[in-house]
């Protein structure tokens, strides 16, 4: 069949029909709609007819899915880990045994100070019952002047609350102190397993902050109760369901014990019924993962830690850091499984068997863009406490921002301390002072956080992951091994570890 060119530079057959290679969509010139080609000259067909960028290019109007990229990575690590887990079996064999070395003495004295927090938390509920009824009578006596309740606060009652709050809170400080300070102490000179030391202690600095939260918000609210004010009829809406002094119970005071919160309040939101099969697969969760970190452990972890003690003795840099870059990807394993098994499903087991509503336990931390946002995420409850109990009331007395915050986390260093050296037996300094040089990281990463640029953003959250995965992290559990190991393990007896000699 004959055609012939037509003047719109659309081809046209025999039958007065034409066929352009591509239209215009609505009027727009970048967006071309295809239509079907025929004609028997194939080689003039139109391959560039547009401005058109680069597909992975800044100036593309269209963001490419990355899906096909997040599949290779994905099967490149599966690859790399297999490979790790041949090498390693053909090294070291299997090290992973179902023998303990947990030792029965260090189990009962572990659950002796499990089964002494009731005691401390006896003694928190009669000291408020205390400060209660002691407002109380100050209330009555409010009533029965002739100012009545809703005369302002006088300089006298200013100062009688301030004296009873003095004795209120040593009283408070005194029994949660204790609770720590026996707790530190059996740890330290009687508890043996790093493993059981741990959770004694992490258990009593929970009991610790939960102690001064539940003093700090009760005080608030009996000075609320005392002197009311627009201030204090500015309480949350929740708080009604509870009111001071009603929520003095010591029921109350075992539901906040259990809830998975550092910070007290008379009431909480709460679900409407406990979803079993949904406590039954975090119940799940918790299990596997617990038996993968210890596997991990036993298998990779520990072996890479016993090879690296000759390095350290000797100090040889480059195999020391070799060894930490090694430790680094099986570290930020065991991590991520921890945070998953305790913030996903652990604290969600728990708030499910509370009826405990509000689930936020952490943040997209793993997006942060600085240091900052990490700390503001990853672990909410913690962060609440601090930003509510030490943050806002220094700002409150006149505190700069940085003086707060310098303030926050030296407190903070000094509980990683106690968390990390008291169960390892080893007093370094080194939780504390990671915590600590958080600070100038935060003043260097904030501006990146900032920034209007992608790449900032994108270099802000390459620090935080050098920091934690690939320094902090491996380099403490190095060094806090080590000394361990230099006190009670193969340094301290002279000889070399049999797995380490395998290496």
């Amino acid at each position: 069949m004959a055609q012939r060119l037509v003047s719109s530079g659309a081809w046209a057959d025999t039958n007065g029909s034409t066929q352009t290679p591509e239209v215009p969509v609505n009027g727009s010139a970048d967006k071309l709609k295809p239509v079907k080609f025929r004609s028997k000259y194939k080689h003039v067909g139109a391959a560039h007819y547009a401005v058109r960028p680069s597909v992975l290019s800044h100036d593309s109007t269209e963001v490419p899915s990355f899906l096909g990229f997040r599949n290779l990575m994905v099967l490149t690590i599966i690859v790399m880990n297999l490979r790790l887990v041949v090498e390693n079996a053909r090294k070291y064999g299997l090290l992973v045994t179902l023998k303990s070395n947990i030792s029965s003495y260090d189990l009962r004295i572990g659950l002796l100070l499990y089964a002494l927090t009731p005691c401390h938390l006896f003694a928190a509920y009669v000291i408020e019952r205390v400060a209660m009824n002691q407002a109380k009578r100050a209330l009555g006596n409010r009533k029965r002047s002739d100012a009545g309740i809703d005369a302002p606060e006088t300089e006298r009652e200013r100062k009688d609350f301030r004296t009873t709050w003095r004795w209120i809170a040593f009283g408070h400080a005194v029994n949660a102190t204790l609770a720590l300070a026996i707790t530190t102490l059996v740890v330290f000179y009687a508890i043996g397993n790093p493993g059981i030391g741990t959770i004694s202690e992490l258990h009593a600095i929970v009991l610790w902050l939960k102690t001064s939260s539940y003093a700090f918000t009760n005080r608030d609210l009996r000075h609320a109760m005392l002197h009311p004010s627009p201030s204090s009829k500015a309480l949350p809406e929740i708080y009604k369901q509870c009111s001071y002094p009603n929520n003095i119970t010591l029921s109350n005071l075992t539901y906040f014990w259990w809830a998975p919160t550092l910070i007290y309040q008379p009431a909480y939101p709460r679900t409407e019924r406990i979803r079993w099969f949904f406590v039954l697969k975090r119940l799940g969760e918790m299990g596997a993962l617990a038996v993968f970190m210890w596997i991990t452990c036993a298998q990779y972890a520990v072996p890479v830690l016993l090879n690296s003690l000759d390095k350290m003795v000797t100090l040889d840099y480059p195999s020391i850091l070799e060894r930490l870059m090694k430790l680094s990807t099986i570290s930020l394993i065991i991590w991520l499984a921890g945070f998953f098994a305790l913030f996903q499903s652990f604290l969600n087991m728990l708030a499910e068997l509370l009826r405990f509503g509000d689930r936020e336990f952490y943040g997209d931390w793993w997006n942060s863009t600085s240091l900052k946002g990490y700390w503001s995420s990853w672990n909410k409850p913690v962060y609440h406490f601090m930003r509510r109990h030490i943050y806002s009331p220094l700002i409150g007395r006149g505190w700069s921002h940085l003086s707060a915050s310098t303030a926050v986390f030296v407190f903070s260093g000094f509980l990683h301390e106690l968390a990390v050296g008291v169960p390892t037996h080893s007093i370094l300094g080194v939780a504390f002072l990671g915590m600590v040089m958080q600070l100038p990281l935060i003043l260097i990463t904030d501006p990146l956080a900032t920034s209007k640029s992608i790449t900032g953003k994108v270099i802000g959250n390459c620090v935080f992951w050098v920091n934690f995965v690939f320094v902090g992290q491996p380099l403490a559990a190095m060094i806090y091994f080590f000394s361990w190991q230099a006190k009670y393990g193969a340094l301290a007896k002279g000889r070399s570890n049999p797995v380490a000699t395998r290496s």
